[in-house]
């Protein structure tokens, strides 16, 4: 049998433009720069960056792939060549079968038309006949749930109910390929198991599915095979058992210095130090259960210079284990006005977690507009006598104590 999906020597690059000149500027500035913009003109720097590079794979028909990595692995940018949105800088991609993809939410449909005739344009897309399309079209609009809004235009639809309708069309219309991003976390839990379901159901008929989602518990449910990326090349290729293994190690063996950590954001803020530690005499020391835990963020002005008045500034910080799950998040205001930045920190009292890798994630918005966002900074609790008692309690036990709260320590907190 002839693989559904053949990669050879696959890589795509990007040309990253750098001007000379800044972006935000007052007039005064741009008289001050004429004569220099005379003898430089409008040069760029140009920096080459490969988003993939040398990645080799068939995957076989029936087969449910996941895809997984950390931030900027290259995942997305593996799943926009394989659906032909974009095309790649070098090596061959071979195809048996047609694909149906789902890379962002509305992918593929027209706004201004409704709900019905989306489905029908999406499956004429996907080379079915009317007749197919009217067949499967109950089905469709049962699993979507949107039969109230059929004829609306999707325009005015949500993004949870957009999505519905995309991944209905996408997982009905019968192709041979079905690929998923992340767009399923828009939807709620009880539909993300209807979408599991439904793939998996997809997988047993003998259609391949590739998947990429941060939910490794989705991902260890669904998939029996795992494909691992990490600066876009193949870091393991196996089953998925082990392919979450390597997933992990390389999260526990990634630097924990932030530069080396994907930012998102407007960048106007930020986050330039993370520390987490326990405190015994007064001095640092490794997290323990039971102990209280500390953590201290460290932000300073980036883009917006240290001369802005920047007001308040709210702090998200989410802790989940391995699987992704969350086990702790709280926030707090934090008000980094001061030239050189400013500092928070938070104190988890006689922490609630079993032994273990666990990965922190901060968040950092102002008026809704994210300013800073780091991702998987990893960090590890270690055995400790919670009852105070000596006694360590066994790992299996439950990682979440309802009884949870915490202390901000902060300037202007």
């Amino acid at each position: 049998m002839k693989p559904i999906i053949s990669v050879e020597d696959l890589g795509k690059k990007y040309v990253i433009r750098h001007q000379w000149r800044s972006n935000y500027r007052a007039l005064r500035d741009e008289i001050m720069q004429f004569p220099l913009k005379l003898l430089r003109g409008m040069r760029q720097e140009k920096e080459e960056f490969w988003a993939l590079q040398n990645v080799g794979f068939d995957i076989m028909p029936g087969e449910r792939v996941g895809i997984i990595g950390r931030n900027g692995a290259g995942k997305s940018t593996l799943l926009k060549l394989l659906s032909r949105i974009t095309i790649p800088t070098s090596g061959r991609i071979c195809l048996r079968g047609r694909i149906s993809s789902l890379l962002e939410v509305g992918t593929g449909f027209h706004p201004e038309l409704t709900g019905r005739e989306n489905i029908f344009l999406n499956g004429a897309i996907l080379g079915m006949s009317r007749a197919e399309i009217r067949r499967k079209f109950d089905e469709i609009v049962d699993f979507a749930g949107v039969e109230k809004f059929l004829d609306t235009p999707v325009k005015r639809y949500s993004s949870g109910m957009y999505v519905r309708l995309a991944f209905a069309v996408a997982a009905h219309l019968e192709p041979e390929i079905l690929i998923v991003d992340e767009v399923l976390a828009v939807g709620d839990v009880e539909f993300q198991k209807k979408c599991l379901g439904k793939m998996e159901q997809v997988g047993k008929d003998g259609r391949t599915v590739l998947f990429v989602s941060h939910n490794i518990e989705s991902i260890s449910l669904l998939c029996t095979r795992g494909i691992v990326l990490a600066n876009g090349r193949i870091l393991h290729d196996g089953d998925i058992q082990g392919a979450l293994a390597a997933y992990r190690e390389d999260i526990l063996h990634a630097s924990h210095e932030l530069d080396h950590l994907l930012h998102e954001g407007n960048g106007d803020f930020r986050l330039t130090g993370v520390e987490v530690f326990g405190m015994k005499d007064g001095a640092p020391r490794p997290v323990e259960t039971g102990q209280d835990m500390h953590l201290r963020l460290v932000y300073s002005p980036g883009k917006a210079g240290s001369g802005k008045e920047f007001g308040k500034m709210t702090l998200e910080v989410r802790i989940s284990d391995m699987l992704s799950r969350s086990v702790i998040w709280v926030s707090t205001a934090a008000y980094p006005e001061k030239k050189t930045g400013v500092q928070t920190r938070f104190t988890f009292p006689k922490l609630p977690l079993i032994p273990g890798d666990y990965l922190l994630n901060v968040c950092a918005h102002r008026n809704s507009e994210i300013v800073d966002w780091i991702r998987d900074y990893s960090f590890t609790v270690h055995p400790g006598a919670y009852y105070g008692t000596g006694y360590i309690p066994f790992a299996h036990q439950s990682s979440v104590c309802h009884d949870f709260s915490f202390e901000c320590e902060d300037d202007a907190c």
